[in-house]
């Protein structure tokens, strides 16, 4: 827009960017080419044209005498966001203007809340802001509102609102991907040259197929063998669909991993789709899982993305950057397999900041398997659902629900029929059954310790850690007896796992009191398992740790309500733990596939009120027919994890290193990322406890260290400031 009486000229030049050389990028040549670059990202979910115009506008407030200023002069920071935003009413009106001026105005500050005249997306819409003349780039508009409005999503299987805000945050991904790597290009040719180049999904599968030619000749011939050979079969057969929403029933033990793989793989060949995306709960699966594709397909193809791991740490391979490669990757997920957590998949999906959003227009036309699928967020069920159902909708992505207790959803919260791989998987189940699950009632201490007292090896697996605490102090100080919880930093829990595998590896006595975080990921196997009352998909996961090679006829697993610790469990935590008793008193076996589907459908039906607890979806329809969202408070309110702080244990001499290496550092992100190894998350109120009982060393103002040595910290059980009620997942 030229304002009346500007005195700009139209012949003059304006920049956007200047390099290190001291180039200068034209403010047009940069909208024209992040226009292109955003319509290619946006073609994927057909809106091309809706991409090429928020890339030509969203810099245009560019034009002005403040930004020149503030470019050349270092002046104060311009509002050069908001004018193309403005200018779309005027050549598209206002319903454009609302569906595409979300991406524009938030292109650096993030998506905002629809707001009102004081505040949000409407303030900044009446705005008054430098005046700029970008004439010569508004005459580049060659698009129609018929055009626009024809990109808009097809298919409304979720309500309008939540359709239409999904679409926006995906131009926004587009727009803000195609805005960084333009400016990568001009200002950092060394990093952006290090992108792509990646070996193609043709030779990825090449190289899979010889690998599992290998492996199955090597196999020795068993029962197992072959069922887990039909799973990877049947698998094969259906991965030449059209890309929909599926499902992998296989119990613990079938060869899920490779199977799934081998889906994605052949699947995404098939339907020329872009990359496989692979969506887990819990670090120490990825990390396991992220090993096998890297041992099979690379590691310079594979990125994990999760807290945990060091970009820094990787070799360089065959002369290539790889470290810088994967840390790049991490920014837009541009790479053939993504291995990453729930929460930073889902919450990137309510984000509203370019830092999470910019990676979302690549999720679209991918193969995304999640995985432990029983474990989506109940409190979140409608929203979460609602996100898979958009993608296989209207961003043409598979998705495969993997999991030993597949979730039945309730009527209304998905409407789109799941296909299930497997033929007959209750008679899988029935092949693949190793335990015999028996409720056992109410039980005390005591009398929990009198029926392990006759066994040699047992796992105890209950809900709080002081209940894990408690149980491990009395059953003595004996060198066979073990505590895991997360009161121990990964790092301790680990070196004491290799101490149980080892006695029990070598028939020794073993006995375990652990919180639930042995029941994922943990490759451990005893021939009984007691098991506090929680939920049945909770239950299925212990039994997972119970005879897990078929080393035994069947192995024993009783679950019973703790006298002490039960009446402790509150808010969500009793009311999966009801649903679970109720389940264990009417099923001769409580993990059958029909249990656990009554499970899901007995939880959703208590829970019902609560599978939008933070009304996630009224975001998109209190104020769908102004096309008025919320998405920061989305944002802000869609997080599967509660607030914690991190404490960093000074455990043993690695730890101290990196410690002392943290307060030096030119690059403490990566020494705190090697230092998660030695962190545990508490409560905020024990952290101040523990600051005024002088227990802690604090680094940079925010970093907490406790030392082994503060008398707060365990060698047997962790942490020990006070006594805690923590359900622990």
């Amino acid at each position: 827009m030229k304002y009346e009486n500007c005195n700009i000229s139209n012949n003059k030049v304006f920049y956007a960017h200047i390099n290190k050389n001291g180039e200068k990028q034209t403010v047009k040549d940069h909208g024209i080419n992040v226009g292109k670059l955003s319509g290619k990202l946006a073609s994927k979910f057909g809106a091309k044209k809706s991409g090429e115009i928020i890339g030509l506008l969203h810099d245009i407030g560019k034009c002005s005498e403040e930004f020149e200023d503030r470019l050349f002069n270092g002046g104060p920071k311009v509002d050069h966001a908001t004018a193309g935003a403005k200018e779309l009413k005027g050549v598209f009106g206002k319903v454009i203007q609302r569906l595409l001026g979300y991406s524009i105005v938030g292109h650096h500050s993030g998506l905002p809340d629809i707001g009102s005249k004081e505040r949000g997306f409407i303030q900044r819409l009446n705005k008054i802001i430098p005046e700029y003349n970008a004439d010569e780039i508004l005459q580049e508009i060659k698009w129609t509102v018929k055009e626009l409005s024809g990109e808009l999503p097809k298919n409304y299987d979720n309500e309008k609102g939540f359709v239409l805000g999904f679409y926006i945050r995906m131009l926004y991904s587009a727009l803000t991907d195609a805005d960084f790597l333009d400016t990568e290009a001009f200002c950092k040719v060394d990093e952006f040259i290090e992108r792509g180049n990646y070996k193609s999904f043709k030779a990825l599968e090449e190289v899979f197929n010889l690998h599992m030619e290998t492996l199955s000749k090597g196999a020795k011939i068993t029962f197992i063998n072959g069922i887990r050979n039909e799973i990877f079969n049947q698998c094969v057969r259906i991965s030449e669909n059209k890309p929909n929403l599926y499902s992998l029933t296989v119990p613990t033990g079938g060869g899920k991993t490779l199977s799934s793989l081998a889906f994605a793989i052949k699947h995404l060949r098939y339907n020329k789709l872009d990359r496989i995306i692979f969506v887990i709960p819990y670090t120490s699966i990825i990390e396991q899982n992220a090993e096998v594709y890297k041992s099979i397909l690379g590691k310079e193809n594979v990125l994990e993305h999760h807290s945990n791991f060091d970009f820094r740490s990787e070799d360089k391979i065959d002369g290539d950057n790889t470290s810088l490669k994967l840390k790049l990757a991490s920014e837009n997920w541009d790479i053939p397999i993504v291995v990453t957590t729930n929460v930073q998949f889902f919450e990137s999906l309510f984000a509203n900041k370019s830092s999470r959003c910019r990676k979302l227009h690549n999720i679209s036309n991918s193969v995304i398997v999640i995985d432990e699928a029983q474990m989506l967020p109940t409190n979140f069920l409608k929203p979460t659902v609602a996100a898979i159902n958009e993608l296989v909708s209207n961003y043409n992505s598979t998705v495969l629900l993997s999991t030993a207790t597949k979730p039945k959803f309730p009527d209304g919260i998905s409407k789109r029929n799941c296909i299930e791989i497997i033929d007959n998987p209750d008679k899988l189940y029935n092949d693949l059954k190793r335990v015999s699950v028996k409720y056992v009632g109410d039980i005390s201490n005591e009398g929990l310790l009198s029926r392990v007292e006759d066994e040699d090896r047992a796992l105890i697996i209950v809900n709080t850690r002081s209940h894990a605490q408690n149980l491990y102090e009395s059953l003595g100080d004996h060198d066979y007896v073990f505590h895991l919880s997360a009161n121990m930093c990964p790092e301790h829990r680990s070196n004491k796992l290799k101490e149980i595998k080892k006695r029990l590896k070598d028939g020794e006595k073993c006995k375990v009191v652990s919180t639930q975080l042995i029941e994922c990921g943990v490759d451990i196997s005893f021939p009984v398992v007691y098991r506090s009352i929680s939920g049945i998909d909770s239950i299925v996961q212990s039994a997972g740790r119970c005879n897990r090679e078929g080393e035994l006829t069947i192995g024993k697993v009783f679950v019973f309500s703790s006298t002490e610790d039960y009446a402790k469990l509150r808010g969500y935590q009793s009311v999966v733990a009801e649903c679970g008793r109720q389940i264990l008193e009417n099923y001769e076996d409580p993990i059958s596939l029909d249990a656990i589907s009554n499970y899901f459908e007995l939880l959703y039906d208590m829970e019902r009120e609560n599978l939008d607890s933070k009304e996630i979806m009224k975001n998109f329809s209190d104020r769908v027919k102004e096309l008025g969202f919320e998405f920061e408070k989305t944002a802000r309110d869609y997080k599967l994890i509660e607030e914690s702080e991190s404490l960093i244990i000074s455990y043993d001499e690695r730890a101290e290193a990196l410690i002392e290496e943290l307060k030096y550092s030119d690059y403490p992100n990566s020494c705190l990322r090697k230092l998660q190894r030695y962190s545990i998350s508490i409560h905020d109120t024990k952290l101040i406890e523990l600051r005024k009982m002088g227990g802690l060393t604090i680094i940079n103002d925010k970093i907490n260290i406790l030392s082994t040595k503060s008398g707060f910290y365990d060698e047997a059980t962790g942490f020990t400031l006070g006594k805690q009620d923590v359900i622990i997942c």
